[in-house]
């Protein structure tokens, strides 16, 4: 569904990402791993087109959306994909149900009386009941919050989710939880999804593809039992989690 092709991408004279090449297959999950600051965010970010690239392409479906520059041609590239951002980023000042129903008046044609019918379905999708809808932001735990953001992604149905740490500040159970939402996703709905992730216990279950992003470009690109078995010393030490190897050397050099 998406070619990257030798992307690059730089904030003043740090160069976040220097060449890097991924394709994500359609239907699949993909989940990228990599160090904090080593771009995952900044990534995806330019999959969508929220941050411009500097250099290469970006091929969505056979068409390079890295150059267009029309805001109604951007906002119809932006329709295919869906954004799960880290903290979830609900309107506190909205319902729950407005919440989920916020894109749907933005991004489609979806009659408002049909509204009230997709919360229910898309609140049921992530395992919530109806009565959700009528709650505020703030009156839901951390787990509930990032089940919400997803049904509110699910609303316009995107073809492809992309998730930025969809894990993150959540228990173990919990955890478990969202990943099973994501493996629901693919079965149920076919979509295609891009998991930024530090959870390997997440990314060995959720994944069909790992991506293993180091000082700017792909290291190790697989699929989950490749990344068990690899002998590379930096994959490797991401994938024990180890406090020794040649992660931590040039961290210490640094």
């Amino acid at each position: 569904m998406i070619e990257i092709q030798h992307l690059k991408k730089s904030f003043g004279s740090h160069h976040v990402l220097k060449d890097v090449n991924l394709n994500i297959e359609d239907g699949k999950v993909t989940s990228i791993l990599g160090g904090s600051g080593s771009g995952k965010s900044t990534l995806i970010k330019c999959m969508i087109r929220l941050l411009d690239c500097d250099g290469g392409k970006i091929v969505v479906n056979g068409r390079d959306i890295s150059r267009v520059k029309d805001p109604f041609r951007l906002a119809a590239v932006r329709r295919h994909f869906g954004y799960l951002f880290q903290e979830g980023a609900l309107f506190d000042s909205m319902t729950v149900g407005e919440n989920v129903s916020f894109g749907l008046k933005y991004l489609t044609e979806v009659p408002v009386q049909q509204y009230e019918a997709i919360v229910k379905e898309k609140l049921a999708m992530v395992g919530l009941k109806p009565s959700v809808a009528a709650l505020n932001p703030s009156e839901l735990s951390g787990g509930m919050r990032k089940r919400v953001s997803l049904a509110r992604v699910l609303a316009v149905s995107p073809k492809c989710i992309l998730y930025d740490e969809p894990t993150t500040g959540l228990d173990p159970i919990m955890s478990d939880i969202i990943s099973d939402l994501i493996l629901d996703m693919k079965k149920k709905i076919g979509v295609t999804s891009v998991v930024i992730t530090h959870d390997m216990h997440s990314a060995f279950k959720i994944s069909d593809y790992i991506a293993f992003l180091h000082e700017g470009t792909i290291m190790m690109y697989g699929t989950p039992e490749e990344f068990r078995k690899t002998d590379n010393p930096y994959v490797r030490q991401f994938v024990d989690g180890s406090s020794q190897g040649p992660i931590k050397m040039k961290l210490m050099k640094e």
